[in-house]
């Protein structure tokens, strides 16, 4: 008897054991799934609920030559030729109404069809997306860039390297190891994304520790302490504001448009703690 007890009980323990085993895949796709549930759309795919324009020239809000438009489910910036004859500097930025510190940003883009007339050379395939912005309300009626962190989207020429998730400072600088970096853009390490493809972009965003770009999961560009630019008078004054602080922790997101037409199918983001 004692035996056969002791034989039931090794059954039983063995019984237990597969369970746990047959539950530990389940259990880790639980946590996957509850790690994805994280991500959330800032763009819905329907409209542009939740956003806002400021282009230059026209008032918050006015969404001139519905540059900014939602169609097939897609974000897209466009040129149509009645509004943009030339493009006459209308620089122009889409503006998420909520600000964040502390996030990962998931954007998917192309560039598509020809440049608007009059663009400047330099915003061919060129758009942004941008990072510890000001808030548009504070902008002035002509003010052409947002004070802010970009993370500029260049696409390719057809040949030659260019490439993207690059780093642009309008009003601001960054730190790269001991030094502070005042020069306006800097070179990612990623490689050229020629032709209409779609291309993902991360960031990883800490407030105002440290900013990360990633292409296929790799880092190709990152730096530290983003902070508002003293030798820039808007910026200067938003430093004052901020009782003279210079550190970014947080701020807005918001996509540009730099007279190039591209779009955007996902725009993605995760709260970190």
């Amino acid at each position: 008897m004692f035996f056969s007890g002791l034989w039931q009980t090794r059954l039983t323990w063995v019984g237990l054991c597969s369970v746990a085993l047959l539950l530990i895949p389940a259990l880790r796709l639980g946590a996957e799934d509850k790690s994805a549930a994280k991500w959330r759309p800032l763009f819905n795919g329907k409209d542009l609920d939740g956003w806002i324009p400021k282009i230059r020239g026209e008032k918050l809000g006015d969404n001139y030559g519905n540059t900014f438009r939602v169609e097939n489910g897609v974000l897209k910036v466009a040129y149509d030729r009645e509004k943009y004859p030339e493009f006459k500097e209308k620089f122009g930025h889409l503006f998420y109404r909520e600000p964040f510190s502390n996030y990962r940003l998931r954007v998917e883009y192309r560039f598509t069809g020809d440049q608007c007339a009059g663009g400047p050379g330099w915003a061919f395939r060129n758009s942004g997306v941008m990072v510890h912005g000001e808030d548009p309300a504070g902008m002035a009626l002509d003010q052409d860039f947002p004070a802010s962190i970009e993370v500029q989207l260049l696409g390719g020429p057809g040949q030659g390297d260019r490439p993207t998730a690059n780093l642009c400072t309008p009003g601001t600088n960054v730190v790269m190891g001991p030094e502070l970096v005042t020069r306006h853009c800097t070179n990612s390490k990623s490689k050229t994304y020629h032709g209409d493809q779609w291309v993902t972009v991360e960031l990883e965003v800490r407030g105002d520790q440290v900013i990360r770009h990633l292409i296929d999961g790799q880092v190709v560009l990152e730096y530290q302490q983003p902070q508002l630019d003293p030798r820039d008078a808007h910026a200067k004054e938003l430093a004052a504001k901020q009782g003279g602080q210079l550190l970014l922790k947080g701020g807005t997101i918001s996509l540009q448009s730099e007279s190039h037409p591209v779009e955007f199918r996902r725009v993605d983001i995760q709260i970190l703690e």
